[in-house]
C-alpha cells in the first residue's frame, strides 16, 4: 500500500501521474473537475459556488436510536410532511426493554409518524439500516443523509453521508447540508484479492494506513482503478461500510457492469448509473492498493485502526498483547487490570466468542464462504460460540433456500435475525475477561456492552468472517483463512423482495395529517434551552487527555438506548464509564443557570461562584444575571470519533453544557453535532492546558465575538482574585451556524 505526499492525476482511470511531474496532462482546476464526486456533488448543490456547497439529499435514512429525537426536533420547529423520502427502520432498539416496552413504543412512534408525514417503516427484525438502504434505496448518481455513522452506500454509486440527528432536521425542514467543497482521494486498486482474504481484510488495512495520519479526514474517497473490476458487488460495499472508521466524509466507487447486476437482481434495474472519472481527473491524495498483497487481517483492541495480518500476530504474540495492554491502559484509565496473554493456550491465542453481523459482516457472501469453510466441521462445546446474524430477511430467506442456513446451523452455530445488536453492545455481550472476534465495524472500549464502572471487561478484535469461520473451524484457536484448503461454492443470490411488500409501511410519499402520534411515556420533548448571553462563565467538569475520545466514551451505547427518547432520562448516562463524576458536576453548575433563568442571583443557588464573581467585578463590573449565562464545560484532546450519535453532543447540552474545548475535532459530525446544539465549538493549541479540570472559565463578550466572527476569543481562567488570559478560536462557522449558536440551539433557530 502506498500513500502519495501530493496530488495526484489520473488518466484513463488507469494511469497516476503525481502532481510533482513535469508535463502534467490537464490544469489541476480543471481535472478536479472531473471526478465522480464532483459531478454528484454539483448535481446536488444549490448554491451558485462550488467551494461553498449547499446540498439537498434525495433521501433520507435513521434508525430507532435516533429517529425519535429528529422528529421531536422537526416537529417543535414547524414539520408538517417529510419533503423527500425517510426511511425509519427498527434494528437498533430491537429488543424489548427488560420488564417494560419502552422500545416498542418508540417504533409505534415511528410507525405513527411514517403515516402522518409520509414516510417508510420498516419493523423489527427485518433489516439493518444499510442492508435495506441498498437493497431498496440506493441509486446511481444519488446522494443519501443518514443519522448513523455507517451511511455508506458508495460502491452502488450512491454518496452517502453518515451525520448527526440536526442534519436531518434541516433536510426534513427543507434547509440544506452546508460544507465547504471536500478534498477527494483516489483510492487506487489493482490486482485480485487472494483466496481466503474477504472485504473486512481490505478495510482494516486501509484504516491502519490512514485513520492516525488523517490523510483521508473530511475527504471523499473515490475507488478507481482496475481492481475494481475485480471485486464482486458484495466485496466492494463491505469495503465500502467500513470507511466510516478512517474518518472520511464520504466515498464513491466507479460502477461497472457488476453493479448493474446488483441493480437487476434487486428489481431496480433504472436505477443504474455508469459512473467513472473523466479521462483526466485530479485527486488531492491517492492511496494506491494492490490487493494481491492483502492478507487476512486483525484489528487488535480497542480500535479498528490497530491493525495487524494474523499471521504476525501469531509470530509475535506476546509482544503484541503487551501492546495491546499498554494501549488499555490508556483506553481504561488503568481503572481495572487487563490482559489477554492468559488466553495463549500452548503458544496459541484462544478466543471465546465470535460474530458476523450487521452491515458490515451480514452480508450473502460473507455467510456463505463462512459456511463452506465451517462445512463438515463444528464449534466444538468449550466456551467459543458463534453467532451469525444475516443483514437483512431477504438474505436470511435466500440463506434458508439454498441450504446454508441449515449448514451453519449443523456446525453449532446460531444464526438471528437482522440486528445491529452485537455492533454496540445491545446483544451478544462477552462474558467478563472474554476476548470476541467480530465482523462488525467497531472495538472500541465497552462497546461490546461490558461496564467498566462494575468492574467488567471484555475486548473485541475486528476480523473478517472467513477468518472468523477459520477460528470457528479450529474450536475457538485464532486461525487466518488462508489456512483453508477447500473451495468456495459461490452461491448465487435471488432476491425476494416479498417480505418487504408484506411487511413493510411505504406510504409513497403520501402524509395523512388526521394520524395521531403514537406516544409511550418514555418519549418526551426537548428541554427549554437559553439563547446565549452576553458574557459567560463555564465551569471544566471533566478533562479527558486520551489521544483520542469516541462518541461511546462520551454516551455509551448498549443499555443506554432505552433512553435516547427521553433527553434527561439519557443524559443520566454521559460519560457514565470514562468519568462517572461528570453527570453530578454539571448538574451542580447548571443550578446557577436555571437561577439566572428565574431571575435569581446565580451565587445563591451555587455558593461557589460568590469569589468567582468578585475576581471577574473587578475587572468586568457590568457583568450580572442581565447579561450572564452560567453552564459547563468539558476538555478533550480529540473527541467525536465514531457514531455519528447526537446525543453525544445534547446529552452535555440537557445538563447545561455551553462548550467544548479540544486540539482537534476528530469529525466534521461531531463538531456539527454541538454547533447544532448551541454549543460553541473551541480550540485552544496543543500544549501546556491554562486550566484543569475544576477550574473556572469566563468569556466577557462571548455574544459579540460570535456575532462579529472575531478570529481570536479571550477568555480567562479565574485563579483565585486573578483573572489569567488565554485565547481559543472557533474554526470556520457558516453564517446559519453562528445564529445557532447564538439563538442556543437548532430547535430555536427553527421555532416560528
Amino acid at each position: 500500500m502506498k500513500l502519495y505526499d501530493t496530488g495526484v492525476y489520473l488518466q484513463n482511470g488507469q494511469d497516476i501521474i503525481p502532481e510533482n511531474q513535469e508535463n502534467l496532462p490537464v490544469a489541476k482546476e480543471e481535472a478536479a473537475k472531473n471526478t465522480i464526486a464532483y459531478s454528484i456533488l454539483k448535481a446536488h448543490n444549490k448554491s451558485d459556488n462550488m467551494e461553498k456547497l449547499q446540498i439537498k439529499f434525495d433521501k433520507l435514512t435513521s434508525h430507532d436510536i435516533t429517529f425519535v429525537g429528529i422528529i421531536q426536533t422537526a416537529r417543535a420547529s414547524g414539520l408538517e410532511k417529510f419533503p423527500v423520502p425517510y426511511v425509519l427502520t427498527n434494528c437498533h432498539n430491537s429488543l424489548c426493554a427488560v420488564g417494560g416496552t419502552i422500545n416498542e413504543d418508540d417504533h409505534m412512534f415511528g410507525l405513527t409518524c411514517a403515516k402522518k408525514y409520509g414516510g417508510v417503516y420498516v419493523p423489527p427484525h427485518q433489516a439493518v439500516i444499510h442492508q435495506f438502504a441498498r437493497e431498496m434505496l440506493a441509486g446511481g448518481g444519488k446522494m443519501i443523509l443518514g443519522s448513523d455513522s455507517h451511511t455508506r452506500y458508495g460502491a452502488l454509486g450512491t454518496m452517502a453521508m453518515g451525520e448527526g440527528g440536526p442534519e436531518l432536521v434541516k433536510q426534513l425542514l427543507c434547509q440544506t447540508y452546508d460544507i465547504n467543497m471536500p478534498g477527494v482521494v483516489a483510492i487506487y486498486l489493482k490486482g485480485t484479492p487472494r483466496p481466503g482474504v474477504g472485504p473486512q481484510d481490505v478495510a482494516l488495512a486501509i484504516i491502519g494506513e490512514v485513520f492516525a495520519n488523517g490523510y483521508v479526514k473530511n475527504k471523499v474517497m473515490e475507488f478507481v482503478g482496475p481492481g475494481v473490476a475485480n471485486l464482486s458487488a458484495d466485496f466492494r460495499i463491505g469495503i465500502d461500510v467500513m470507511t466510516t472508521e478512517t474518518t472520511c466524509l464520504s466515498s464513491i466507487w466507479q460502477t461497472d457492469e457488476k453493479i448493474e447486476e446488483f441493480y437487476a437482481i434487486h428489481g431496480r434495474p433504472e436505477d443504474y448509473k455508469e459512473l467513472k472519472p473523466g479521462s483526466v481527473a485530479y485527486y488531492d491524495g491517492c492511496v494506491e492498493i494492490d490487493l494481491g498483497e492483502i492478507k487476512p487481517m486483525i484489528a487488535m483492541p480497542f480500535h479498528p485502526s490497530n491493525t495487524y495480518t494474523i499471521d504476525e500476530l501469531k509470530a509475535n504474540l506476546d509482544d503484541i498483547l503487551a501492546d495491546v495492554e499498554k494501549r488499555a491502559q490508556v483506553s481504561l484509565d488503568g481503572k481495572i487490570p487487563f490482559t489477554l496473554r492468559d488466553k495463549v493456550v500452548d503458544g496459541q491465542l484462544y478466543v471465546e466468542q465470535g460474530i458476523i453481523a450487521g452491515c458490515a459482516g451480514g452480508g450473502f457472501e460473507n455467510i456463505c464462504a463462512a459456511a463452506d469453510i465451517l462445512k463438515g466441521k463444528n464449534i466444538g462445546h468449550d466456551a467459543f460460540t458463534l453467532s451469525v446474524y444475516p443483514a437483512s430477511t431477504p438474505i436470511y430467506m435466500e440463506l434458508a433456500k439454498n441450504g446454508v442456513l441449515a449448514e451453519l446451523i449443523g456446525t453449532g452455530a446460531v444464526v438471528k435475525t437482522a440486528f445491529c445488536g452485537p455492533c454496540f453492545g445491545a446483544g451478544d455481550t462477552p462474558a467478563n475477561n472474554a476476548f470476541s472476534i467480530r465482523h462488525t465495524t467497531r472495538n472500541f472500549p465497552n462497546r461490546e456492552g461490558s461496564k467498566i464502572q462494575n468492574g467488567q471487561i471484555s475486548s473485541v478484535a475486528l476480523m473478517d468472517a472467513r477468518s472468523i469461520a477459520a477460528t470457528a473451524a479450529n474450536k475457538g484457536f485464532l486461525t487466518s483463512a488462508e489456512e483453508f484448503e477447500g473451495s468456495y461454492s459461490e452461491h448465487k443470490y435471488y432476491f425476494d423482495k416479498s417480505i418487504y411488500e408484506n411487511r413493510v409501511f411505504d406510504s409513497k410519499g403520501v402524509a395523512d395529517p388526521s394520524v395521531e402520534i403514537q406516544f409511550g411515556p418514555n418519549i418526551k420533548d426537548w428541554p427549554e434551552m437559553a439563547a446565549l448571553a452576553d458574557n459567560l462563565i463555564l465551569k471544566v467538569v471533566s478533562e479527558i487527555h486520551d489521544p483520542v475520545t469516541t462518541t461511546d466514551e462520551l454516551i455509551p451505547s448498549g443499555e443506554t438506548s432505552s433512553y435516547r427518547s427521553n433527553p434527561l432520562g439519557l443524559a443520566e448516562f454521559t460519560l457514565s464509564r470514562k468519568d462517572p463524576a461528570y453527570v453530578g458536576r454539571a448538574k451542580e453548575i447548571q443550578a446557577a443557570q436555571k437561577a439566572i433563568q428565574a431571575g435569581q442571583c446565580p451565587a445563591e443557588a451555587v455558593p461557589e461562584l460568590k469569589p468567582v464573581m468578585e475576581t471577574i467585578h473587578k475587572s468586568y463590573p457590568d457583568v450580572d444575571k442581565t447579561n450572564l449565562g452560567v453552564g459547563s464545560t468539558i476538555f478533550a484532546v480529540k473527541p467525536g470519533d465514531g457514531s455519528a450519535r447526537e446525543q453525544a453532543a445534547s446529552c452535555q447540552k440537557v445538563l447545561g453544557g455551553w462548550a467544548n474545548v479540544a486540539n482537534e475535532y476528530a469529525t466534521k459530525r461531531y463538531r456539527s453535532n454541538l454547533i447544532n446544539w448551541g454549543m460553541l465549538p473551541f480550540l485552544i493549541p496543543a500544549g501546556d492546558l491554562p486550566f484543569r479540570n475544576g477550574d473556572y472559565l469566563f468569556f466577557p463578550g462571548i455574544r459579540k465575538a460570535v456575532e462579529e466572527k472575531a478570529d481570536v476569543i479571550k477568555g480567562y481562567t479565574v485563579d483565585g482574585d486573578s483573572l489569567k488570559e488565554f485565547d481559543v478560536t472557533l474554526g470556520e462557522l457558516t453564517d446559519d451556524e453562528r445564529e445557532i449558536i447564538l439563538k442556543g440551539c437548532l430547535i430555536n433557530y427553527n421555532r416560528k
